[in-house]
């Protein structure tokens, strides 16, 4: 039968870090685990030492069969983005904590941290970091060596995001130690050590983009300005994709992308993937994920080209196609996540009777809400109504099979 493993937390200033209890466990152990930084702090161990570098799964499946005394090494607290969770799962072991790099931060910092949000980009894309901070007054950063205290000030500086100010905690705890508070642009022109720590805190006003941003406010296609879905039907059309936080949405026939920046500012910790085929709209769309500072994926390519470089979606937004209308509805439908919506917006009946035939032939059912809708317009002293376009809103999602009948639920 395998040990009861311990997991302790450490902290960069090594044996001084720890409790003598923690530091006698560690003495008597047989096999101790860590980072080579953290294995540096033993200089003295008797038993083994066993690197850990990468490859987490195979180690665990080595614990699973080891029967002798071991610790296993972590910095700070194994628990918050360390690998903590996973060997709770996997393995028996129990956890000691240490202070975590954001609590030490912050506590040079003066301030408190419990309002604060938590984000990493420590082994992870800094995609869609933008939509997730925005808004956001006090934001903790883990970091790495790619995406550095500098690499994030350029980021957010891409995205305009001017009323933060960064506090950096570099080494906490060693004899390196450093803290200081910057601009984005000299932290954007700073060197940092790798180990550190970022938080923003806003310090100036941020612009607020309330959910149906008025039209006039996206960059356009010049002199064809109107290639846009009208904020009343994208509203609408929105609310039929049943959007949650995480959700994953294809914009197909994106343009100046009005649908999918509203759309990745309710799904901040999701994914939002554009596809669209007129280069001049996506330049427009490029200057629009700026402004309104979402962080989208988006390519220039005639759909269904290029979905494939897409993960399979939750909610699926067609403003408009190139006449290949049953292929790509053949390829959502297929691809659809489980519970998930395609949206699609029709100007014609033609469009809207070719939509429902080959949703029904995929096995979708359908419901369609026809936009009449207008807008007040001045007339000297007096206010008329300007009709917009009417629109088709086609809102498709995958029939439920009865237990019963078994066979597959598409």
């Amino acid at each position: 039968m395998t040990q009861m493993m311990k997991v302790i937390g450490i902290g960069d200033d090594g044996q001084q870090s720890l409790l003598p209890l923690y530091r006698s466990w560690i003495e008597e152990s047989e096999l101790l685990i860590g980072g080579e930084r953290h294995l540096s702090f033993f200089p003295e161990y008797r038993g083994e030492k066993r690197v850990l570098k990468g490859g987490l799964t195979a180690m665990v499946e080595e614990l699973r069969a080891e029967t002798r005394k071991t610790v296993i090494l972590a910095s700070g607290d194994p628990l918050f983005y360390g690998i903590g969770g996973l060997l709770a799962k996997k393995l028996n072991v129990e956890i000691y904590p240490h202070l975590s790099s954001i609590q030490l931060a912050f506590a040079k910092m003066g301030e408190a941290w419990h309002d604060a949000a938590l984000m990493s980009v420590h082994g992870r894309s800094i995609k869609g970091l933008a939509q997730r901070i925005d808004g956001k007054e006090k934001v903790a950063l883990l970091t790495d060596a790619q995406n550095s205290p500098a690499a994030i000030a350029n980021y957010l500086l891409s995205f305009g995001m001017t009323e933060y100010d960064a506090f950096v905690a570099e080494n906490l705890g060693s004899a390196d130690e450093k803290t200081g508070w910057y601009t984005l642009d000299e932290m954007a022109d700073g060197v940092f050590s790798d180990l550190n720590v970022v938080i923003l805190k806003r310090r100036r006003q941020s612009p607020v983009w309330p959910f149906g941003i008025a039209d006039e406010e996206f960059s356009q296609r010049k002199p064809d300005k109107g290639l846009i879905t009208k904020k009343e039907v994208r509203i609408l059309s929105i609310a039929q994709l049943q959007l949650h936080a995480k959700s994953i949405i294809w914009d197909i026939g994106t343009c100046t992308g009005s649908v999918a920046i509203e759309a990745a500012r309710i799904a901040r910790e999701g994914e939002v993937y554009g596809v669209e085929k007129n280069a001049d709209d996506l330049e427009n769309c490029r200057q629009n994920m700026a402004k309104f500072r979402t962080d989208l994926t988006v390519i220039n390519a005639r759909a269904p080209h290029g979905l494939d470089q897409f993960p399979d979606p939750d909610a699926v937004f067609i403003g408009g196609s190139g006449g290949e209308l049953r292929e790509l509805l053949n390829i959502c439908c297929t691809r659809l996540r489980s519970g998930g919506r395609i949206v699609v917006n029709a100007a014609t009946i033609e469009t809207l009777y070719e939509a429902t035939q080959a949703f029904a032939a995929e096995g979708f059912e359908t419901s369609v809400t026809l936009a009449q809708l207008s807008r007040s317009k001045p007339i000297l002293s007096l206010t008329r109504f300007e009709a917009l376009n009417p629109i088709y809103i086609i809102t498709a999602w995958a029939k439920k099979v009865e237990e019963e009948e078994g066979g597959d639920n598409k």
